[in-house]
């Protein structure tokens, strides 16, 4: 297998130590959150503040307006929407993204590969599927956490369903191959690491606050749809048990856009330092 596919192997090779440092930064945040759902309840803990500003809690929950933050729904949703969750995800599409062409450019590398009998859409095809898998196995390790600490709790096992552990989990994979179509669309085009890893961070980022500028401040609401953010939705897909398939297939839509895109710019571009 891995003499089939060198250029995917090769990829999750160079980064397998920060790959395992992401997915247990993972396990050990939603563990956090699992610990702090069961010693506090969430209507306890974030009452006050939610009923005081319920909009602008409502991006930190991943719901859509259904799912408190003062739930154990919105509280474990919120470990998958959070800054940290994101910028774990973020780092590890932005630097396998970064390495797919950009790097090689960069370093000049890229000419010493594409002597070789491999093309232009294996190496694209290739490094891309180990962004994919990267993403799958941070989403995985969240997943599980959450799976097995709702498990081990009979008051969180009544709030919230293993099958809806799982649709929150396959969301996120919705959500990071939307972020990854359009990172590895700069790396077809981009000469430099700095551009794909600010181009990843500004997707992310952007998405982010543009989602909560559009949350808490009315006459902002028509710019949600903007945000990929809008879509992602573990909050409700915790407290609903279902997979939110208009939501999830937008995210597929635009990820696989930035993929599509991604073959005719390296296709068409020169190569040369």
């Amino acid at each position: 297998m891995r003499s089939r596919f060198p250029l995917f192997w090769l990829a999750l090779h160079r980064r397998r130590r920060m790959l395992a440092y992401l997915a247990a930064g993972m396990v050990l945040f939603e563990t956090l959150m699992v610990v702090v759902s069961r010693a506090v309840p969430p209507a306890q803990l974030l009452g006050g503040e939610v009923n005081a500003a319920p909009g602008a809690f409502q991006a930190f929950s991943g719901s859509t307006g259904d799912v408190s933050l003062a739930s154990y729904p919105g509280l474990l949703g919120a470990g998958l929407v959070h800054p940290l969750w994101i910028a774990l995800q973020l780092t590890a599409i932005g630097s396998l993204a970064a390495a797919a062409v950009a790097a090689d450019l960069e370093s000049g590398t890229i000419e010493l590969l594409i002597t070789r009998p491999i093309s232009r859409a294996r190496l694209l095809a290739e490094r891309g599927a180990a962004i994919v898998a990267a993403s799958v196995l941070l989403n995985a390790a969240a997943t599980v956490t959450l799976a097995v600490g709702i498990a081990a709790s009979p008051t969180l096992h009544r709030a919230v369903s293993l099958s809806g552990v799982v649709a929150a989990g396959l969301l996120g994979c919705c959500l990071t191959l939307c972020l990854t179509g359009p990172a590895l669309a700069v790396s077809a085009a981009g000469r430099r690491r700095a551009q794909v890893l600010g181009a990843t961070i500004a997707f992310g980022a952007v998405g982010f606050a543009l989602n909560f500028i559009a949350m808490a401040w009315s006459k902002a609401r028509p710019l949600r749809y903007l945000s990929p953010f809008h879509y992602y939705t573990p909050g409700d897909a915790l407290a609903h048990a279902h997979l939110p398939w208009a939501s999830a297939a937008v995210l597929l839509a635009v990820g696989m856009a930035g993929v599509v895109a991604a073959f005719p710019l390296l296709n068409h571009r020169d190569l040369a330092p």
